[in-house]
């Protein structure tokens, strides 16, 4: 039976390059690694650079470029249009695999085929704009503690999430909603964010203050014009912005808040806001976003399929449940009376 082909490793190819800096013959070196020496002249051959000669680096490099050249997205140009357009849209390789599997009813790409994509474009060209089609563009992962008290004590009014309705922790009713602040560098710039836990969908509003009251008074604004089924419960943090919640009770809204340091008990909205901050980073001057370039993005959000909504997205979704409700409701809405939001595409007011 003859011998399978391993791929040479790095510590390999650093003894290739001391072996043959050394003087050693192709033969010797193969003897050494205990390789056919026509793995070594194929490796010396094809991964020596003109002006460098070989290095273990640069022979590494060039083997994943060439790994990488044959694969889907390379062969097939209006594919990878396709998916580099989603990409600059927003869309995570995920979403953009499921939403193709979807429309076409067959899979076309895997997701991982398109991380691989992009990674190989990283160490190919050394272009690191490349990172911007990654879904959160971070350098490392993970999570980041937090320092610092918690104003809980000080929140008139405070139910814990524990006494949350089950129906809207398990996600299949619709109504249930979380909310926070996108907090900004600038001082005093802040956009509140709310999020419903059934079909993802975003609303965003820019703050001039964070003050309790007028935040109060938006979330009021907000809510008041969505159908009474539609706004059972919201979830917020312990910020003292959200001091003043018991407003939302004109509305029959039951309002309810995060342990203490548990930021993930709310973690539909943080989530969003983690993929907001693609488009929108921390640095950004809000002063200087356009309104109608905020709205679109608000909109990118909203239109962009995910995988926990058989890859619809919200849109469609919140859209869906919207209707179900008005061809459940046993009386018209009077003329002029609104029953669906503003701007819910663009989740704005």
């Amino acid at each position: 039976m003859g011998r399978s082909y391993k791929q040479l490793s790095l510590d390999e190819r650093c003894e290739i390059s001391r072996l043959s800096a050394n003087g050693s013959s192709i033969g010797q070196i193969a003897a050494a690694l205990d390789r056919p020496a026509s793995t070594i002249s194929r490796e010396l051959k094809r991964n020596s650079g003109a002006q460098v000669g070989y290095r273990p680096g640069y022979a590494n490099q060039q083997t994943r470029a060439r790994r990488w050249k044959g694969s889907r997205l390379e062969r097939d140009a209006s594919l990878r249009a396709a998916v580099i357009e989603r990409l600059a849209s927003g869309w995570s390789p995920e979403q953009i695999a499921g939403r193709l599997e979807r429309e076409q009813g067959r899979k076309v790409i895997s997701y991982e085929s398109i991380y691989r994509f992009i990674y190989a474009q990283l160490a190919r060209t050394k272009d690191y704009r490349w990172r911007r089609y990654l879904p959160r563009g971070k350098s490392k992962r993970g999570c980041r503690g937090r320092k610092g008290g918690s104003p809980a004590s000080f929140i008139e009014g405070r139910i814990s999430v524990a006494k949350r309705p089950a129906e809207a922790a398990d996600r299949k009713t619709c109504g249930h909603w979380e909310a926070d602040l996108m907090m900004f560098a600038k001082y005093g710039q802040a956009i509140l964010t709310v999020h419903e836990r059934a079909s993802r969908l975003l609303l965003a509003i820019r703050l001039t203050s964070k003050a309790a009251g007028g935040v109060a008074r938006h979330l009021v604004n907000l809510f008041a014009a969505i159908p009474q089924p539609l706004r059972q419960t919201v979830t917020f943090d312990n910020g003292t912005e959200f001091a003043r919640h018991l407003a939302l009770r004109s509305l029959s809204i039951e309002t309810f808040f995060c342990d203490p340091y548990a930021p993930w008990q709310k973690g539909g909205i943080e989530n969003a806001i983690g993929r907001m901050r693609r488009f929108i980073p921390r640095k950004t001057d809000l002063a200087t976003l356009p309104t109608a370039r905020f709205r679109r993005l608000v909109a990118a959000y909203n239109n962009t399929p995910r995988k926990c909504l058989d890859f619809r997205t919200p849109a469609e979704s919140f859209a869906a449940q919207v209707l179900h409700f008005e061809c459940e409701s046993t009386s018209r809405p009077s003329p002029g009376r609104q029953v669906f939001p503003p701007h819910t595409a663009t989740g704005l007011r």
